[in-house]
């Protein structure tokens, strides 16, 4: 394909295997560390991109540890390390307000099985909010004290979720990608799901059935108007 008739690429990528990921924890804003696996899962991405030949022009990672870590080791296993990168809190994941923390069997016995999960399946539905005095309120947290208090979530529906992504999109990422960049976004599960709603205009039942596993690279193109043309997820048979 010649470089006129090339169709722009974003690439987003969930963060590596983290540690409440191996304890089936609803992790949130509460800031993680990778494990082992998961950084094996990231270099494994970097490694699979540089393979297919793809260089980026910039990459925006959220706030959070997991992310910004699995953004280093893949850039740093495509042997770019230099590339612009930007940490946009707006690309945190959702905030699971007073799940935060809990495994299924512990949300359900303190908030009942309907409470639980209406907000997981439902796109317009918050969970339980956080009290501002809980050390889980980012208001708390001395690293989001940079963000107005305003802003802060005490729990975040999936709707208020993408209210938050969306402006990322907008101001940052559809106006490179329009100018020719490729750009890689390592972010998390539901702030990719809400992204993704942006460009393709998925309804929320949709949104809450796409599947983004750790550590697998996701390819969108696009047309000169950002109309996606198709996805793919990167893998070693490519």
């Amino acid at each position: 394909m010649s470089e006129i008739n090339k169709p722009l690429q974003l690439v987003l990528l969930r963060h590596g295997q983290s540690e409440w990921n191996t304890q089936h924890r609803l992790t949130g804003w509460a800031d993680v560390s990778l494990t082992t696996g998961g950084e094996r899962q990231a270099a494994a991405a970097g490694k699979l991109l540089g393979a297919a030949g793809f260089s980026f022009d910039a990459a925006y990672t959220s706030q959070l540890q997991r992310a910004k870590k699995s953004l280093d080791i893949v850039l740093s296993a495509m042997q770019c390390p230099n590339i612009s990168s930007h940490c946009d809190w707006r690309l945190n994941e959702r905030h699971y307000g007073a799940l935060e923390g809990l495994g299924p069997i512990a949300s359900v016995f303190k908030f009942g099985f309907r409470r639980v999960i209406s907000c997981q399946r439902r796109f317009d539905v918050s969970p339980p909010e956080l009290e501002l005095s809980d050390p889980r309120y980012p208001g708390n947290q001395a690293q989001f004290e940079h963000i107005p208090a305003i802003l802060l979530p005490r729990a975040e529906s999936m709707f208020q979720t993408w209210q938050r992504v969306r402006p990322v999109w907008e101001e940052a990422i559809a106006p490179a990608v329009r100018d020719g960049q490729t750009l890689l976004i390592v972010a998390h599960k539901n702030s990719l799901r809400v992204l993704i709603k942006e460009f393709t205009g998925l309804d929320g039942a949709d949104v809450e059935r796409l599947a983004i596993r750790t550590g697998r690279p996701l390819v969108y193109e696009f047309d000169s108007t950002l109309q996606p043309i198709r996805s793919y997820f990167l893998t070693d048979s490519r």
